[in-house]
This record gives C-alpha cells, structure tokens and sequence, in this order.
C-alpha cells in the first residue's frame, strides 16, 4: 500500500501570518487522520516561518496512540536543533534535505560531495534513536547509491522535475516517469525503501502512483491549497481514492 502522508506546514504559514493559534496545526493534524490519511508530515525551518518545534511536540502528542497507528515523518535539514528535536520526539521517521539559504522550498536532493560528507554519522545517530531515516535525493543513479552508502533506510525521490514534464504533455509526463521507474529500481535493488514528494498532486499522481516500490507519498502545497475551496477531509479523501488503485493493483 502507497501510504499518504499529509504536510501541514501551509496551515502553520496561514497561521503565522496573523499571528496567535488560529488556524491549528494540531486540529489540521487530527482532521486528516480522521478522514484516513495515514501519515502526518512537518518541516520545521531554522527561521520558523511556518511549522515551529512547539508545533512538532505538539502532534506528536496528538498522534500519540492513534489506532490505527499514524505515521510521523519529520523533515528538515541536519542542523543540530533538528536532530536534537528528532531524537526528543522520536518520529516514525526523519527525511533529511538540504536547504539553500533564503529558498522558499526545497530545490533540489542532496548531491554527494563535501556537503554530505558528515551524513552518515547523522544518519547513524538517527538510526539508533529507533527512528527510520529517508534521505531526500534526485532521481538519479550517483544521489540514489550515495544514499544507500550513507546508511539510509529510504530515498525520497525529488518529483518536481517529474511535475513540470507533466505540464508539458503525456509524453513528456512518461518519458519523466520512466527516469523514476529506472531510480526506484536501482533504490530498491540496494535495500531502500522508495518515497517521493515535490509538487504532487490529484492530476499528476495517477501516472506516479504506479512507480514500482513506492512505499509513501509526501504532499502538502497542493493538497492544503484545494482544501481551501473543498475542506480538508475531502481532499484527503481525495487523494487516498487516487492512491487506492494501485494498492488494489500491488494485490
């Protein structure tokens, strides 16, 4: 099964914007649970612009003893209060990715070189903290065996390049397609598991949901932003009605 797991961070910007507690993170959290969403996501930035670590304590107490068991999947880059904070909430799993100074959201997987050299003690640590480590890379052979060097469980698969040749047509939207096909395979033939998240949505996941191996989907801009014209159940139900046939397909 193709699990889907909902980033709240819009809901923390909303928030922010105004200041104060309105709308709740943690309410957003329990109300896709609620209409069957499987996994909760963040991203707490350095700059706190959107979900911050209180926010992150926070549904994770909320999540706590959920039945069925939810998912909790923190994102962000290898910063010591990042991994400080891991090891204190002690997530399901930690998806580590780059970030570029001033971006508004991430760019690009991580790229092996003297950036990353440092990695697999982080991902060591995480490790033995019990909590699953997802590095988020490129589609593509040298990120993907880097990753599994590095001692990761899972890739994240970088999807935005797949999104933009979906808006370019059907056959520029297969021709990408088959690029993640030739990753997950290479990802899983060396013990990794296969996630994927950048710019997803309703339209374009009914080619990506077919991607061999994919264990989970990561998707927040553009859920969150119909939610706003359907309501949040809804759209979770949504995506988990386009997500159901392939996990009907996988038997």
């Amino acid at each position: 099964m193709i699990r889907l797991s909902v980033n709240v961070n819009k809901v923390a910007t909303l928030r922010n914007a105004r200041g104060g507690r309105m709308p709740s993170v943690v309410e957003a959290a329990e109300a896709c649970v609620a209409a069957g969403a499987p996994g909760i996501t963040v991203h707490p930035r350095a700059d706190r612009r959107h979900i911050t670590p209180e926010d992150v304590r926070h549904i994770a107490r909320a999540l706590d003893g959920c039945t069925p068991h939810v998912e909790y999947n923190i994102e962000g880059d290898p910063r010591p209060e990042l991994l400080d904070l891991v090891e204190a909430v002690r997530p399901d799993q930690c998806t580590l990715v780059p970030v570029v100074p001033g971006e508004v959201t991430s760019q690009a997987g991580w790229q092996p070189g003297p950036d990353t050299d440092r990695m697999p003690a982080v991902v060591s640590r995480l490790r033995a903290s019990g909590v699953r480590v997802s590095l988020f890379v490129d589609a593509s052979p040298d990120p993907i065996r880097w990753a599994a060097s590095a001692g990761a469980n899972r890739v994240e698969l970088y999807t935005e390049p797949y999104a933009r040749a979906f808006e370019r047509g059907a056959d520029a939207a297969r021709r990408s397609f088959e690029s993640y096909v030739e990753a997950a395979r290479l990802a899983h033939s060396l013990g990794l598991g296969v996630n994927a998240g950048h710019d997803l949505d309703l339209e374009n996941l009914v080619i990506f949901r077919d991607l061999p191996f994919l264990d989970e989907v990561s998707i927040g801009h553009a859920l969150i932003s119909r939610a706003l014209f359907v309501g949040l159940s809804k759209v979770v139900r949504e995506y988990l009605d386009v997500l159901a046939p392939a996990a009907r397909a996988r038997g």
